[in-house]
């Protein structure tokens, strides 16, 4: 039986997020060891991190199976945007725990404790190192794979961690061999600030997933570009895109010829939609046909007045308001206005 491309994406990011739990565990034990053996705050800062990544790897385990479930009669989109409240949660985890981390740094600043067993907690935090750079050279695989946004949130932790575990290292060191407990603590309060900015990262992301951020202006255009392809094809408008977890929606309206029949309308729009496919095989895709210059404005709350095909001696320019595709001289199609990512309007365009 055949896997369609968005199954198998969807196995994959089911396989990462299980060896990213596996590896939380791991982590954790080691450092729980590692802080029993030396006391030090920057070990402390770290252990807390992985605690959180495990709670966070969790959510994003379940979360990554939650989306990958079909469409269903209350869910007619999927459930995609489980990836995006993924990610929210992970925001807020990676935030408090840099509070905590920051507020204990600051602590022992003003009274520095010895590190001591500096020698286990050094081996630890490079094998630590060793471990989650390999977790995230696989999860940045499968985020190149599969476009996933709770497995990118899970690879932000870990590409945090694996920073993080280099100032911890410096902060050990400092503190059991140099004996200056004071640069630990300090180690420790870089580590809270690393974090702190990564949630702020984390949160923009999935606040772009959950509140429907369009497509990037090269994909805008990739789509534009496949659909027109066809000549008989012109005028693409009310182009909409948004992300449903690993899923593209697109949906758009052309203008054809006004008197082709409804079954040639139908098969160049489903040629225009495989071809949009070729580009973006997670995509799910609408086009809606309008006759050439006899369609009224339609489309509901938020459809843009219809623009109306130019003259080709009044061609608007880029930033014109008026979105078209027109022939150029070689025969391709060029999209302007709106729908053309150098010169968008209005807030579904």
């Amino acid at each position: 039986m055949t896997v369609s491309p968005l199954d198998a994406a969807h196995e994959t990011t089911r396989r990462i997020t299980t060896l990213s739990v596996a590896t939380a565990v791991l982590l954790i034990v080691m450092k729980a060891f590692a802080l029993g053996a030396s006391g030090s705050v920057s070990i402390l800062a770290s252990l807390a991190d992985s605690t959180l990544d495990l709670i966070a790897s969790l959510a994003t385990f379940v979360a990554v199976r939650w989306a990958a479930l079909p469409p269903d009669d209350s869910h007619r989109y999927g459930h995609g945007k489980a990836e995006g409240l993924a990610s929210l949660v992970q925001a807020g985890m990676v935030l408090a725990s840099s509070v905590f981390i920051g507020w204990e740094a600051v602590q022992r600043i003003f009274d520095p404790r010895p590190v001591t067993s500096g020698g286990w907690a050094i081996g630890v935090v490079v094998l630590s190192i060793a471990i989650t750079a390999g977790l995230v050279w696989m999860q940045t695989q499968a985020v190149k794979k599969t476009g996933s946004l709770a497995v990118a949130g899970d690879r932000a932790h870990y590409a945090a961690d694996l920073a993080a575990n280099v100032v911890v290292l410096i902060g050990v060191v400092s503190g059991a061999l140099l004996q200056a407990p004071g640069l630990d603590a300090a180690a420790g309060l870089v580590v809270a600030v690393w974090l702190a900015w990564g949630a702020l990262n984390l949160l923009k992301g999935a606040a772009d997933h959950l509140l429907d951020r369009a497509a990037s202006d090269a994909e805008r255009a990739a789509i534009v570009a496949a659909v027109t392809e066809d000549a008989r094809i012109a005028n693409v408008h009310q182009l909409r895109t948004r992300m449903a977890g690993q899923a593209l929606m697109v949906q758009m309206h052309v203008d054809l010829d006004p008197d082709l029949s409804l079954k040639a309308a139908h098969d160049i729009t489903l040629e225009a939609e495989k071809r949009v496919l070729q580009a973006f095989p997670h995509a799910d895709i609408l086009i809606h046909a309008d006759p050439r210059g006899a369609a009224e404005p339609h489309g509901g709350a938020f459809a843009s007045p219809r623009p109306e095909t130019p003259d080709r001696d009044a061609l608007p320019s880029p930033r014109s308001e008026g979105p078209s595709t027109e022939a150029s001289p070689s025969g391709s199609r060029t999209p302007q206005g709106p729908d053309s990512p150098s010169a968008r309007v209005g807030p579904w365009s």
